[in-house]
């Protein structure tokens, strides 16, 4: 599979892959995370103009899409009940989505980070437990609770190089 960064061109098909997502966490327990309303086309085309929503794709079509924070996330500056592994510089992935056709999504995205950084932190839902295996799967050492914008509590990981 292949990365790359999203064009204006792929904003359908990731609209697309995000909805199939949202029935996906819906039909599997996880209805109010992303409920059918996140996220919402305006901040993917934010994200697709800031150069940060990667999309993967297997044979020229587009199976997976993911955003790359390079900055520090604002709402990972207080973590509750636990701690991370490290203090050092780090990426964040988030709105990590499938077309539910190809395998090993995550993990892909997940690869890709690591080859940018030593520290990788991500965080999900406590409904959200395809995602829970699919994060400690690959490595990432569950860490606290942080609370994303909306004031909902989530469930913090780190993976580190060290």
């Amino acid at each position: 599979m292949i990365i790359r960064i999203a064009t204006a061109a792929d904003l359908q098909r990731i609209m697309e892959i995000y909805g199939i997502a949202q029935e996906f966490m819906i039909r599997s327990g996880n209805p109010g995370q992303w409920a059918r309303s996140y996220p919402p086309r305006e901040l993917i085309g934010d994200d697709i103009r800031r150069g940060i929503c990667h999309v993967i794709c297997d044979n020229g079509i587009i199976r997976g899409v993911f955003a790359l924070l390079t900055e520090p996330e604002p709402t990972y500056s207080r973590i509750e009940g636990g701690q991370w592994l490290n203090d050092g510089p780090y990426v964040t992935i988030h709105r990590v989505a499938s077309d539910g056709q190809a395998h090993g999504i995550f993990t892909c995205a997940a690869d890709y980070c690591k080859q940018i950084s030593k520290n990788v932190r991500v965080d999900t839902h406590e409904k959200n437990l395809p995602m829970q295996h699919q994060i400690e799967k690959n490595g990432f050492k569950r860490c606290g609770i942080v609370y994303v914008r909306d004031g909902t509590p989530r469930i913090a990981y780190h993976w580190t190089e060290q």
